[in-house]
């Protein structure tokens, strides 16, 4: 991108914030939070789009129930196509679930050691990272390494890259440790980019093709994808940012799949039925059991309610000025609405 089109965006998202403090304002949504619940969920979802937000798509599954859909506002704004319970959207982080788990099943197998180190698994990387002979694949896992996280660098911009690529690490490489192994907690990408290449590293082959044979394979999950190349587009839901036209829908940032697949995946996270015995107490010793998922264009979230044993999926293609807040405080309304029954 040329200098002069980076300073055209700053002036412009200069005016677009501007002009979108009031329409998300953080005050709105602490507002809307006490607004009286609605009658349906399907009225709640309506009235999300109503207060701004471009599309959501929400799936509840109950105890053992089917799981029920709840759509409105667009999947392509542009267009004016409608959402569809069945569309596919990017999950981001959601699949750090996903890999974690693929984790969980090869240390079960002895294929990884939660003991061995950075520099162990990838000695090339010895030098190029602080403390790497003593940050371990668990604190990578967990997100205690201390490994700067990539995309907060200056040269990581969400509106061009793609992510988990070489690139990516490239932009971390020789920098300062976020703090000492072990002594902190700091969510970083990068902890996960390094996971994916120990994973091929030890099995000779993709990670990918373990996750699809030993997790999406066996939970049926057709519709559960490593990128939007994988997909058909036109299914794919349109990403925005608040206060631009543009669709961010055809950057490459990871998983892609529907939220009926998330929440079966979610359920069997959840309930142990994903993993054998040993596979589960090593996963409880590693990482959560929900997550949220952020890039731009697209926040989801997926959670396992387990005082009302209902797994909640909400998908919003709306991000930007103060849009999370207000997702959350959507979702929140949801969840209340179901405890109440």
């Amino acid at each position: 991108m040329s200098n002069k089109n980076k300073i055209i965006i700053r002036v412009t998202a200069a005016i677009v914030t501007v002009v979108s403090i009031y329409i998300f304002a953080p005050w709105k949504a602490a507002v809307y939070y006490f607004y009286p619940l609605p009658a349906t969920i399907q009225e709640q979802v309506d009235n999300a789009v109503n207060w701004g937000l471009d599309g959501i798509i929400v799936y509840v599954q109950k105890q053992d129930q089917e799981g029920q859909f709840y759509t409105s506002g667009w999947h392509n704004r542009d267009k004016k196509i409608p959402t569809a319970p069945d569309a596919l959207f990017k999950i981001a982080s959601i699949g750090k679930l996903y890999r974690a788990s693929a984790v969980a099943k090869l240390v079960a197998r002895g294929d990884l050691s939660l003991d061995k180190t950075l520099a162990e698994y990838l000695p090339a990387l010895a030098g190029r990272f602080e403390y790497a002979d003593k940050i371990t694949l668990h604190m990578m896992v967990s997100h205690r390494s201390g490994l700067p996280n990539y995309t907060d660098n200056e040269g990581f911009s969400w509106a061009e890259n793609t992510i988990g690529t070489e690139e990516n690490l490239a932009l971390v490489l020789d920098t300062p440790a976020d703090f000492k192994p072990d002594s902190d907690y700091g969510y970083s990408n990068t902890n996960y980019l390094l996971l994916g290449r120990i994973m091929d590293k030890v099995l000779g082959y993709d990670h990918n093709q373990f996750i699809q044979a030993e997790i999406l394979t066996p939970l049926n999950l057709q519709h559960t994808f490593f990128s939007v190349n994988e997909v058909d587009s036109s299914k794919l839901m349109s990403g925005y940012y608040v206060g631009y036209p543009d669709d961010f829908k055809a950057l490459d940032q990871g998983f892609v799949a529907t939220a009926e697949d998330v929440g079966i995946f979610l359920r069997a996270l959840n309930d142990g039925t994903l993993f054998t015995e040993k596979e589960q107490a090593i996963y409880m010793s590693i990482y959560v059991y929900e997550h949220t998922g952020w890039v731009i264009g697209y926040y989801s979230i997926a959670r396992y309610h387990k005082d009302i044993d209902t797994v909640v999926i909400q998908f919003v293609n709306t991000v930007g000025e103060n849009t999370l807040i207000f997702s959350n405080v959507v979702y929140d309304r949801i969840v209340k609405m179901l405890s109440k029954g």
